[in-house]
């Protein structure tokens, strides 16, 4: 009984008050703004639209599952290649961090609202014909393999961002690399010894604090962005226009955001379980059976981000790891933290102090964010009790890895080429998995 009360930890349906909400949903904002930047720099959309679209689609999701299912949209990478292939984007007619024109942007969002009518269709079906025809073709083996794949392709970009490499001079910075190791050694010790009390939910906060306030005395923060649109600009807003290249082009992109899907709903459903045990609470949390829900939930979000000119979303991996290391699952959190990131994209400075934060501060923290995605996709492999001396089993992870892994370390941009094509290694590698899977397990017939 004592341990119960020493545990600590929000459970999803668990509200905290005012002021440690506040500091939990900073943190939430924190870990998922460089990659929800990273995108609209990429795809050439306008970042103050993402940064709105990206807290507007969580409420929204939070509304549509009824707030069952802790998770934070974000902008998604599965997605670039087929937005810049409409947008110009980094890679195509504008350099990055250069915003593509209105035509191009509301051109790629009829692209991404046929992508969220995919993803509720998707739901519908797993709502109509139960979860488990679902669970068939996403076994373990794959959900798990996957998540696997998710949280270490990021570590080349962490690692990168971590010690400042140049790739076109092949060097590193020595400032960024101390300041990344102190960011990481300090997000570790105070994950791993500080469990008490409000200081206990906020390791990756204080860790980023630590890596920010070293930055500052190594000259590293530039803030002369922080006044130079003013106190308040709206963000600029852009309508949906039909565009049938860019439908062919981005809406397939959601059937391989799936397996992703279901791979964070496991991963969520063990740890919040996992915590309620701990806290002697008998309630269970039925989060890895509300897949139908999740992927309308996650099609909403598509449909109204892009409404207003942000790019298609996910549920993103950095807040679940963040959840899954604090113990902090609470869907008021991330409801604090959807309010939060809408007004900061009102508010210049504040959205310029939030960007100012090195990549090598990030980016130290991702280490350690980035490698607990990964280890949950282990937990659901050993929870699910996922055979891995059964030849089929083997087969099918070893090929999510090897292909999703490969294909993101090997070529440009986790892009694989095919023939004309560029195909998305995550995407790829989930598509052979559950090609495999179905494979082998038809049965034989006499």
């Amino acid at each position: 009984m004592e341990k119960k009360n020493t545990v600590m930890g929000y459970l999803p349906d668990e509200k905290p008050t005012l002021g440690k909400m506040i500091l939990f949903a900073i943190q939430q904002i924190l870990v998922m703004f460089p990659a929800t930047v990273m995108v609209a720099l990429l795809t050439g959309f306008h970042v103050s639209t993402t940064i709105f679209a990206s807290g507007f689609a969580t409420l929204c999701f939070l509304f549509i599952t009824k707030g069952k299912i802790p998770l934070y949209y974000g902008s998604s990478f599965s997605y670039i290649t087929a937005i810049v292939g409409i947008t110009g984007g980094a890679a195509g007619a504008i350099s990055a961090g250069a915003t593509a024109p209105d035509a191009l942007i509301s051109q790629a969002q009829f692209g991404i609202i046929a992508s969220g009518f995919v993803s509720i269709a998707a739901g519908l079906v797993v709502n109509k014909f139960g979860q488990e025809k679902i669970e068939k073709f996403l076994p373990a083996t794959v959900t798990g393999s996957i998540a696997i794949i998710i949280g270490l392709s990021l570590a080349g970009s962490a690692m990168t961002g971590a010690i400042g490499y140049d790739a076109a001079t092949n060097t590193m910075d020595t400032n960024s690399l101390i300041v990344a190791f102190v960011t990481l050694t300090a997000t570790v010790l105070f994950s791993v010894y500080v469990k008490k009390g409000v200081l206990g939910q906020l390791p990756i906060l204080m860790g980023i604090g630590v890596g920010y306030a070293l930055s500052l005395a190594l000259n590293m923060v530039d803030f002369s962005q922080v006044m130079a649109n003013g106190v308040i600009a709206t963000p600029h807003f852009t309508l949906p226009k039909p565009n049938l290249e860019a439908v062919w082009a981005i809406m397939p992109i959601a059937i391989a955001t799936i397996p992703e899907s279901t791979a964070h709903l496991f991963q969520l459903d063990i740890y919040v379980n996992n915590l309620a045990k701990e806290k002697g609470v008998t309630k269970k949390y039925d989060i890895a059976d509300k897949l139908g829900s999740n992927l309308i939930g996650d099609g909403v979000g598509d449909i109204v981000s892009s409404m207003f000119g942000g790019p298609a979303g996910t549920n993103y991996g950095e807040n679940i790891s963040t959840m899954a290391i604090t113990n902090n699952f609470s869907v008021y959190v991330l409801g604090a933290a959807a309010v939060l990131t809408m007004i900061i994209s009102f508010i210049s400075p504040l959205a310029a102090l939030v960007t100012s934060v090195p990549s090598a501060v990030i980016n130290g923290a991702g280490v350690y964010l980035f490698g607990v995605i990964g280890a949950q996709g282990i937990a659901i492999l050993i929870n699910k009790e996922v055979d891995l001396f059964d030849a089929k089993n083997l087969a099918i992870i070893a090929i999510i890895l090897v292909v999703g892994l490969g294909g993101n370390f090997a070529f440009p941009g986790g892009m694989i080429p095919v023939g004309t094509m560029q195909l998305p290694a995550i995407a790829t590698a989930s598509i052979l998995g559950i090609f495999f899977n179905i494979m082998l397990n038809i049965k034989k017939t006499k």
